[in-house]
């Protein structure tokens, strides 16, 4: 698949809050409990610093999602944070990776010194790998930091790469 990475528009938000949704309602990545209609979802994306898209070049379909956002204000404001999502039925095609990368030149595009990972859950093994495998390093892990859909408590790791 050939992917194209752009700023999200009006027109995907139906497919944008689609794909975020499908992470919050399998409750093992995104902390978020409630979904986005695409009222909520619009004001939500817009928020960030940025929002991306990677869609297929053929079809024009989106296929992927990212934010991307301050970690912090003030004397930490120069640190952002992302999240990532991919369609499911598309997941392992290295869209992922698509995302992570172009969220590291837009965050150093916009002005960020670091990107910083608040809560990689433990057991998403394909992120973990994915993030060491473009120069994230791990800073610690909080026993019990998450806590999936179905109660479990699950260590969450924190990550950074610096811009």
């Amino acid at each position: 698949m050939n992917i194209e990475l752009r700023a999200c528009t009006p027109a995907d938000l139906p497919a944008v809050c689609a794909i975020w949704n499908r992470v919050v309602e399998d409750g093992v990545a995104f902390p978020q409990l409630e979904t986005l209609d695409e009222e909520s979802g619009g004001a939500f994306f817009a928020a960030q610093s940025f929002t991306g898209v990677a869609t297929d070049a053929e079809s024009g379909q989106v296929v992927g999602l990212y934010i991307l956002h301050p970690n912090n204000v003030g004397r930490c404001g120069h640190i952002c944070n992302a999240s990532y999502a991919v369609r499911t039925d598309l997941r392992g095609q290295h869209i992922g990776e698509a995302l992570v990368r172009h969220s590291l030149e837009k965050g150093r595009e916009l002005g960020f010194r670091v990107l910083q990972f608040n809560a990689v859950v433990c057991s998403n093994v394909h992120a973990l790998r994915l993030y060491e495998k473009l120069g994230f390093v791990r800073l610690g892990v909080v026993p019990g930091g998450f806590r999936r859909k179905d109660g479990v408590y699950e260590d969450i790791t924190l990550m950074y790469h610096t811009l």
